[in-house]
């Protein structure tokens, strides 16, 4: 990875920052860019809601969002580790982890992961989720990737906690709660769009996003209007 697409990441995640940003679509956005930018296969973000549970906010696909639905399901794997220690949590090779995570290796393995590793959004003592990086091949995380992958976390973080800044804490766990509600609107509008236009997840998710940029609209707002029947999408279709 050159320099230069590291600083335009970064600064793509600085402008985004601003008073009303829209959380899921940056945490998208972040996940998107470790995969881009680094040597893994996919990516996904957990967040707690307060109460300890955790929901998935942003994956990079489908096979990525199945397996943090699962590990949350069955309570096993690297992302619910690494939320509870506050440490990162890792299996470099899958095929040995079989008696650490019963349920969840053989789901990862069937899907052609073969390492995971995972690391906590954290600011001091306070875990608020936690970011997870998959793999085809098994390996480890070179000491560069390691430290990038640090920091992309650390934004996600300081992301989420600029806005608690502005508000108090009961507040916060509002505001976390609709980012989880959002997720449920996108998840539904996604489904629409992708029975309607014969397309696959993927596909449906990224025809929202482009019509969400190409009209400035927020991407929750947008898949409101799209499950109500108030806008149609598909001129967008590729």
């Amino acid at each position: 990875m050159r320099s230069d697409e590291l600083t335009g990441a970064l600064v793509e995640f600085a402008d985004t920052l601003v008073a009303d940003f829209d959380i899921v679509e940056f945490l998208q956005r972040l996940t998107d860019r470790c995969v881009e930018l680094l040597p893994v296969d996919a990516a996904g973000l957990v967040l707690g809601n307060g109460a300890g549970e955790l929901y998935v906010v942003a994956a990079t696909c489908d096979d990525a969002r199945l397996v943090e639905t699962f590990q949350l399901h069955v309570d096993e794997g690297p992302c619910v580790e690494c939320y509870h220690s506050g440490r990162p949590a890792a299996a470099a090779d899958l095929a040995t982890a079989g008696r650490r995570w019963p349920q969840l290796a053989p789901a990862l393995q069937q899907l052609g992961f073969s390492a995971v590793h995972a690391l906590p959004m954290r600011c001091r003592a306070e875990v608020i989720g936690a970011m997870n990086l998959f793999h085809r091949a098994p390996g480890e995380l070179d000491a560069t990737t390691a430290a990038i992958a640090r920091g992309f976390t650390d934004v996600a973080t300081i992301g989420i906690l600029q806005q608690r800044a502005r508000r108090e804490q009961e507040v916060l766990v509002e505001q976390l709660q609709a980012a989880l509600t959002s997720r449920v609107l996108i998840e539904q509008a996604k489904g629409m769009l992708a029975e309607r236009l014969n397309l696959d997840a993927e596909e449906a998710f990224g025809l929202l996003r482009r019509h969400a940029r190409s009209g400035n609209r927020r991407l929750t707002d947008l898949a409101t209007d799209v499950i109500e029947g108030r806008i149609d999408v598909s001129h967008h279709s590729p």
